[in-house]
């Protein structure tokens, strides 16, 4: 950053003067003539890097101005000008002439312009990665000597949670590895996530604050766990996670997500659409976000709300380095009008930072999450036992062990624990059809429509047998028979509703199966009963009435 002389070489002699006026100056040393502006600057700037002195004028400033240096000084001595201002107020722009005559210095305006008279602030353009952006800040050697109190680098955003906002609490847990177990095997068997197999072991009736299957299905695409063309699981990657432990299976997640470039939380906003060809930055404000984290203290509830606000206040352009409120399009979907300016800071940023901490980094078993009440929104949170592990890279201890057994019953249905083998339960929801799900056991049915699904994808059921002879506690040998029958012979047997045709005689049953409803009769039962194809059953009665014979339905 620039030193006191470097930003006052670029002042006008009439600012010089202000500047000296205010710091005591002007009797000591009084100005040089205008044509040696550099004597002028060298003796000013001597006066003020002065420690005693600076400590001087700071304790005459307002409590508003010390409270902007004390932020500025706090961001490594710069900001965005666009939110200095904006929090602090703005310099009223006259030229040197009217400054002169009407001393604005005397009466400020706001806490921005009482720094700026005493050359505390000043403004320049750095690059960024946007462009050129224009920032305050505090000459570096002038900042060496500013009171100690300003140190505030490293004091967490917002405030302890109170006892009412940690009434409920909500712990992180596991969960999250079960539930991506499921989604493969259903995105592997081409099911739709809003289908009622599906929907049946849905996991988010369980739990708070779970991903929904949208959610968890995104996730897995922008990390990559899902072929681009074909979007089925990666082979080499699912069987990776799902033989991992489960420590480590969490711990790879949790640092898939942090590292991806892709994966957007910005666009996961409910209500929220992005259109346009912008784009933000969602690597960059996943650090920011956990850098700003690490300074809260590891065992304390924090309050959500309070910690939003604080960010609003004091780095509101987290994720917008020029501070830009207006290129971005993103659409409120219930109202339809477009999220621009400032004034909608709540609703995108706000709303960001929200669903980060009570999303993805509670989900990965970051932070544990608390609320007023139960189903109330989260109110606070804390760093979870798993914390410092995850954040470290390595697997968190004390997760369970996937060592439970198949319950399988001679009437082919399958309960798999929760903690069965992730690897196992992904291989055998492929053989079954789903039936349901509670927080620990997942049920199973194999049927023949499901075995036949299963073949359609390479599987054998001599696999299924195995699977269950291996992981399961035992093995009815009637259910075992059964599948190397339908290996053999397919189904054996069937259940159908039909409708029926029932006659008075056979002689009727041979007249109608010689007229032109012959196309429209089915299997035979009985000398007077045949099966008709329900669609044709009115046709089949306006034959009858030609050929003599009135009939009547009972048609449901």
């Amino acid at each position: 950053m620039l030193t006191l002389i470097q930003s006052l070489e670029k002042c006008d002699s009439g600012y010089l003067r202000i500047i000296a006026e205010l710091w005591g100056l002007a009797l000591e040393m009084p100005l040089e003539a205008a044509s040696q502006p550099e004597k002028s600057i060298q003796r000013i700037s001597r006066a003020m890097l002065d420690r005693i002195l600076v400590s001087e004028i700071f304790e005459t400033l307002p409590i508003e101005s010390r409270s902007a240096l004390m932020e500025l000084q706090s961001n490594q001595g710069f900001m965005p000008w666009s939110q200095f201002i904006r929090k602090y107020g703005d310099i009223r722009e006259i030229g040197p002439g009217k400054r002169d005559r009407e001393k604005p210095y005397l009466h400020p305006s706001s806490a921005v312009e009482t720094l700026w008279y005493r050359a505390f602030i000043f403004r320049t353009f750095l690059d960024t990665p946007s462009g050129p952006q224009e920032f305050a800040y505090i000459p570096s050697d002038l900042a060496d000597l500013l009171p100690e109190e300003l140190s505030g680098a490293d004091k967490p955003i917002g405030r302890p949670a109170t006892a009412a906002e940690r009434t409920y609490l909500i712990k992180t847990n596991d969960r999250i590895l079960d539930h991506i177990c499921t989604l493969l095997a259903a995105v592997r068997l081409n099911m739709e996530l809003e289908s009622p197999e599906v929907q049946a072991v849905a996991w988010d009736k369980f739990f708070d604050h779970t991903p929904t299957p949208s959610q968890l299905l995104s996730l897995l695409v922008s990390l990559g766990w899902l072929e681009a063309r074909s979007q089925l699981p990666e082979p080499e990657i699912t069987r990776q996670f799902l033989e991992m432990p489960r420590g480590q299976a969490l711990a790879y997640l949790f640092q898939s997500w942090k590292q991806s470039t892709s994966y957007n939380e910005l666009s996961q906003l409910p209500g929220v659409s992005l259109e346009g060809g912008w784009q933000n930055d969602p690597l960059r404000t996943r650090n920011w976000l956990l850098d700003l984290l690490a300074h809260i203290p590891q065992a304390s509830w924090w309050s959500l709300p309070a910690f939003i606000s604080g960010v609003k206040t004091t780095q509101p352009d987290f994720q917008r380095p020029a501070g830009d409120y207006d290129s971005w399009y993103l659409r409120d979907l219930t109202s339809g009008e477009y999220l621009r300016g400032f004034k909608n800071w709540d609703q995108v940023e706000g709303a960001l930072i929200r669903f980060m901490i009570i999303g993805p980094l509670h989900w990965l078993g970051i932070l544990d999450l608390a609320a007023t009440a139960e189903n109330a929104p989260p109110t606070a949170f804390r760093f979870s036992p798993w914390a410092d592990n995850l954040l470290a890279g390595s697997p968190p201890g004390g997760l369970s062990t996937e060592e439970g057994k198949l319950l399988v019953s001679s009437n082919a249905h399958i309960r798999v624990p929760r903690l069965a083998p992730r690897s196992v339960r992904y291989q055998l929801a492929r053989f079954c059809t789903w039936e349901k799900a509670d927080q620990d056991v997942y049920d199973y049915w194999v049927t023949p429509v499901s075995l036949l699904r299963a073949r359609q994808q390479g599987l054998k059921t001599g696999h299924l047998i195995t699977l269950l002879n291996r992981y399961a506690k035992v093995v009815p040998p009637s259910l075992v028979r059964a599948l190397q029958r339908w290996e053999e012979s397919g189904s054996e047997a069937r259940i159908e509703t039909a409708t029926i045709l029932r006659l008075r005689s056979p002689e009727i049953l041979q007249a109608v199966r010689s007229s032109r409803a012959a196309r429209f009769l089915g299997e035979p039962l009985g000398p007077t009963v045949i099966t008709i194809k329900p669609e044709a059953a009115q046709k089949v009665l306006a034959i009858l009435a030609e050929l003599g014979y009135l009939a009547e339905a009972e048609i449901n």
